[in-house]
């Protein structure tokens, strides 16, 4: 087993626990919304990151490939998860939070309850609000697994840390998606074995997806117009989930913009010095 086979089978495992753990959570303890708030503004800071030092940089290094292909596919990307937000409405995960105040404890003080405001998000306990958020957030997950597939397939086969930064993008997102599938379902009445079930196939579909991936690229001819594709395709879902998707939540919290920035920013970096870990692509 190479080092590429070794490092996805960790990252897969790694993947699918945390996707659990996001599932699991909601129903031991109760995350506040500040601390949810400022691990999206992470994320959205390393999504964007990964989107723009590593998917679209791997996407241009085919021979064939150029700049106009990737910017091509790359806005292919970014639409077609802008439509899925707008189909399906997984622009929820204040509703993991339902019920629960801001850690300063004047909650009422400050709008952050911008989603309502607006009413383009449905009641948590709507009679179709659960599966539209669950299938939404399935096309979501499957995207994440083939960036991840693709990255991988597109690195070397050589030592080093390999497809770092995507990995750490979607363990850090995957367990906000797993509660809000949890909380919305439990919300809807959904009885606690179903719920189950729907977390356990749910955290299945991005190590599933990725798997189907990597076994499907012949290593022969990785360097295929199909893989610099999906990862530019991935690249451009990666930025509409931290700009459409993230910071929307948390564009309003005035209250704890220094550390929203910061963290956000952080991300970046994040994201900016794992290319140094990899090294050279």
């Amino acid at each position: 087993m190479n080092t590429a086979t070794l490092l996805l089978t960790v990252y897969l495992a790694a993947i699918f626990a945390a996707s659990l753990l996001g599932g699991w959570l909601p129903r031991r303890f109760q995350l506040t919304h500040t601390r949810t708030q400022l691990i999206m503004s992470l994320v959205a800071g390393l999504m964007l990151g990964v989107a723009f030092f590593h998917l679209i940089p791997h996407s241009t290094l085919t021979p064939p490939v150029d700049v106009d292909f990737t910017m091509r596919w790359a806005v292919m990307g970014l639409v077609f998860m802008l439509v899925l937000l707008r189909l399906f409405h997984f622009h929820q995960h204040d509703f993991a939070l339902a019920g629960t105040d801001c850690e300063h404890g004047h909650a009422d003080a400050h709008p952050h309850n911008h989603a309502h405001e607006h009413g383009h998000t449905s009641s948590p306990n709507g009679p179709f609000t659960w599966l539209g958020l669950l299938l939404g957030l399935s096309v979501h997950t499957v995207v994440d697994g083939i960036a991840l597939g693709a990255v991988m397939r597109a690195e070397p086969t050589g030592g080093g840390v390999l497809g770092l930064g995507v990995f750490l993008a979607i363990l850090l997102h995957k367990p906000l998606d797993s509660l809000s599938i949890e909380t919305v379902m439990a919300a809807a009445g959904k009885s606690s074995a179903s719920r189950r079930w729907i977390n356990l196939s749910f955290s299945a579909l991005c190590p599933l997806a990725a798997a189907v991936f990597w076994l499907a690229v012949d290593p022969a001819v990785a360097d295929s117009l199909l893989l610099s594709g999906a990862l530019a395709f991935s690249a451009g879902a990666f930025i509409c989930i931290a700009l459409g998707d993230l910071l929307p939540e948390i564009q309003f919290h005035s209250h704890d913009r220094g550390k929203l920035t910061g963290l956000f920013l952080l991300g970046l970096g994040l994201a900016w010095g794992i290319g140094l870990v990899e090294g050279i692509h």
